[in-house]
């Protein structure tokens, strides 16, 4: 009995070290198609290079693979198949907590040669867009969670892109080519989706903290200017979002404490042996949390307070193809209040006023995806949308902040959209897209401000009703070899509100020689107005009023882009880009010779101007350059600079620089990983941004001081500018693979240096003078995740 004993400790002995340092093992799956069809591809080689023995497997009849077993970390995929180019996969991360999906899309060969062999190479240069010729890049998930500031947010993230910055720190709008946030258009899963973002103003595109959920969201495109023909109503850029989708095989749940909450999410099949699977995540404020543990330190005295909800239904079936049933929300509301906050906190433009904001938002779709044959798709979505924003100022006065109502407002729009996308592949040369867009608004605006010279209240906007846009296009795309395409193509809107209407025509080529890629695109783009705009009325006296804003046009952008890349081996680029817009139909004002609405989305929200006329113009032109070393030998970096100008004219023909004339911004982001175990590792990564400063326009002190508020010269308009912006943000992470979880713990600091970067200049109504609002300090946080 003891010697059977003493063998069983031995024998323990010997292999308690291989299973305490036994390598941990995940599954890869994922599905390959054609990249103009998304057809499956069955029979596709998909392995691991350089293993030995080699590791690898094949795609089924629905171009599904599997490969399992796979030791965790860093892995390298190659795919190929027979007639099409090669698509490899680099520095994928593969850990303990979650499986590895992976959707691969080929790009068939032109000239079929036997006995050639290809080098397989990253595709990270090109758009997944197969119509984006210039402007246009796909990024990951990865890069929304590495990138040091971003905070897993993709308007965040993108702003180390080359031509790209941000409004301000406290918020995630987005600059693009010096255009107003407001020219961006949002979509998911092949829908127009409203402003993703809580805390979002009427007519505004960013917030201060994102719905969108990076645990959610699959390799997506960001497109600068030009765009295909797809893309409508808009005339800064695009983002088009996809969501993944759900594990079909196994249950899975990740959690996470950080910036933007206290979330949980699960995905999992609905049977086992189906494809069908579901994936849901919410969301709720994590400084609402301390507020009501009790943490007043930690949450300040304006707490923000939002929650939110992500989900997606992934459904094929044998006869009526794929469907998908998706949706996200939020929720959001804050009390800024100038009668309890501190001295050294910013005031958002609302010094002398307690304003109650609340933002609302959601969108739900469904979708079918049909195949009549390998080469004919047809997409069809209808989906419901809708917003709620509502506002309650009072102003303050005398020593004990007596409150004064002041202004109300309570906007609400719903849509509702139906949309069909049609795509032909003719032969390996030839792809045809085309499409329409309906959409159907209704609006209900209503608000109240006083007037301090009549003594009364007006209402700025008091209607309800209905509009729709109709939009229709259709795209061809003709690649002469494998290194040289050319495509065109038309967009139409119609604007049923006031029967305005807009025919735009887009065109790009592409030619590799080598390294060497040469690209230009052309686009005309236009815009609607933001809703609410059309219908501000004006007071025309004796208890008249009319909406003088109803008849406004499109705006029209002409862009025009010439873009040069050099690819470096395999994992690094250089890019530059040149553009020029030229914008017309600009709503201006006559009363206000210097506006434009060009100005607008600079701040927290737009201003709602009557009597619009489409007689004012703008420019912008510049120059942009990318550096980019891809991650592999366990670092990576990314280096933009861009050159520009922004440029407008009001209705007095007066030329000014916009709100968003910086004149340039450089970006500089960096970060290697060390590996600890093969379980285990550190990761540091570091952002540098310098930027021009903000443009502002000075104020007449004299008559500020006899009205006591901001009195401007706008002949003056944009003529100083704030000090250059200068910010360093820093991130550390650990992460720990152990069993079947895979954890991070990471803290990040941002404006590490403390920098005293301007946002804005406010009149203080206590003080009679103007008064300096400053971005973001020095901010730690931390993060914590955990996939099981």
């Amino acid at each position: 009995m003891n010697a059977r004993f003493g063998w069983k400790i031995l024998l323990l002995l010997l292999f308690l070290p291989s299973i305490y340092f036994a390598q941990l093992t995940q599954t890869i799956r994922g599905k390959v198609v054609d990249k103009v069809t998304k057809f499956p591809l069955p029979g596709a080689t998909v392995i691991i290079p350089n293993t030995n023995p080699l590791i690898g497997t094949s795609s089924d009849v629905n171009g599904n693979f599997r490969l399992e077993k796979i030791p965790i970390g860093r892995v390298n995929i190659k795919v190929s198949y027979v007639g099409y180019e090669d698509k490899y996969f680099s520095n994928l991360e593969l850990t303990a907590g979650k499986e590895l999906y992976l959707s691969v899309e080929l790009n068939e060969k032109v000239i079929q040669l036997e006995n050639v062999v290809v080098t397989a190479k990253d595709d990270k240069i090109r758009s997944s867009n197969e119509f984006a010729a210039v402007s246009a890049r796909t990024f990951s998930v990865e890069e929304a969670r590495r990138y040091a500031g971003s905070l897993g947010d993709p308007s965040r993230m993108a702003q180390n892109y080359a031509g790209v910055m941000g409004v301000g720190d406290s918020r995630n709008d987005i600059i693009i080519r010096g255009n107003s946030p407001m020219g961006l258009l949002w979509r998911m899963e092949g829908i127009n989706i409203p402003n993703p973002n809580h805390f979002g103003a009427t007519g505004t595109t960013g917030g201060p903290v994102t719905i969108l959920n990076n645990n959610l969201l699959a390799n997506s495109d960001f497109l600068t200017g030009a765009f295909p023909a797809q893309y409508g109503n808009a005339l800064s850029g695009v983002f088009d979002l996809k969501m993944r989708n759900g594990n079909s095989d196994k249950y899975e749940f990740v959690g996470q404490i950080g910036f933007n909450g206290f979330e949980l999410g699960a995905e999992g099949p609905f049977a086992k042996g189906k494809d069908a699977s579901f994936l849901i995540n919410y969301r709720y404020s994590t400084l609402a949390v301390f507020d009501a543990l009790g943490l007043k330190t930690l949450a300040g005295s304006s707490v923000p307070q939002y929650q939110d909800l992500t989900f997606k239904v992934y459904a094929p079936t044998k006869h009526t193809g794929v469907w998908s049933l998706f949706g996200i929300g939020g929720l959001s509301f804050i009390q800024l209040w100038d009668s309890k906050k501190k001295e050294d906190e910013a005031s958002y433009g609302l010094l002398g006023t307690d304003t109650d904001f609340g933002s609302n938002m959601g969108v739900v779709g469904l979708s079918n995806a049909y195949y009549f044959n390998k080469n004919s798709l047809l997409r069809t979505t209808v989906s419901v949308s809708g917003t709620k924003v509502t506002t309650a100022i009072d102003s303050l006065s005398g020593e004990n902040k007596t409150k004064t109502e002041f202004y109300r407002s309570a906007n609400r729009e719903t849509t509702i959209g139906f949309s069909l996308d049609y795509t032909q592949k003719l032969s390996s040369q030839d792809n045809f897209n085309a499409g329409i867009i309906l959409e159907s608004f209704h609006v209900n605006y209503i608000d109240s401000i006083y007037r301090s010279d009549s003594h009364d209240f007006f209402n700025l906007t008091n209607t309800s009703g209905t509009s729709s846009l109709y939009q229709g296009y259709f795209q061809w795309k003709h690649r002469f070899t494998d290194n040289f395409f050319i495509n065109g193509g038309l967009h139409y809107q119609y604007y049923g509100l006031n029967a305005s209407s807009s025919l735009e025509p887009r065109v790009g080529f592409e030619w590799q020689h080598g390294q060497n890629i040469f690209s230009f695109g052309y686009g005309l783009l236009s815009e609607t107005q933001p809703k609410i705009i059309y219908f501000v009325r004006t007071d025309l006296k004796n208890g008249r009023v009319a909406e003088t804003n109803r008849n406004l046009d499109f705006t029209h952008s002409n862009q025009f882009v010439i873009g040069y890349q050099y690819i470096l081996g395999n994992n690094m680029r250089f890019k530059t880009e040149a553009y020029y817009q030229a914008l017309s139909n600009v709503p201006v004002s006559r009363g206000d010779a210097d506006y434009s609405i060009l100005n607008e989305g600079a701040y927290f929200y737009i201003q709602q101007i009557d009597s619009l006329e489409n007689l004012g113009s703008g420019r912008n032109y510049g120059l942009e350059f990318t550096f980019e070393k891809f991650l592999y030998d366990n670092y990576y970096l990314l280096a933009t600079a861009s050159l520009f100008r922004s440029l407008y004219k009001g209705f007095n023909g007066a030329e000014h620089p916009t709100s968003f004339d910086n004149r340039f911004v450089v970006n500089l982001l960096g970060g290697f990983e060390i590996p600890l175990s093969k379980n285990s590792r550190i990761n540091f990564d570091l952002r540098g941004v310098y930027a021009g400063g903000r443009p502002y326009t000075p104020i007449d002190p004299v008559a500020s001081v006899e009205r006591n508020k901001a009195v401007y010269i706008t002949s003056q308009t944009n003529s100083l500018k704030h000090p250059d912006y200068f910010r360093i943000d820093f991130k550390l992470s650990y992460r720990l693979n152990k069993g079947s979880t895979f954890q991070e713990w990471a803290v990040e600091i941002q404006n590490v240096t403390n920098h005293q970067n301007v946002f804005q200049q406010v009149w203080d109504p206590s003080k009679r003078k103007m008064k300096t609002d400053y971005q973001q300090g020095f901010f730690p946080m931390l993060l914590y995740r955990i996939y099981f």
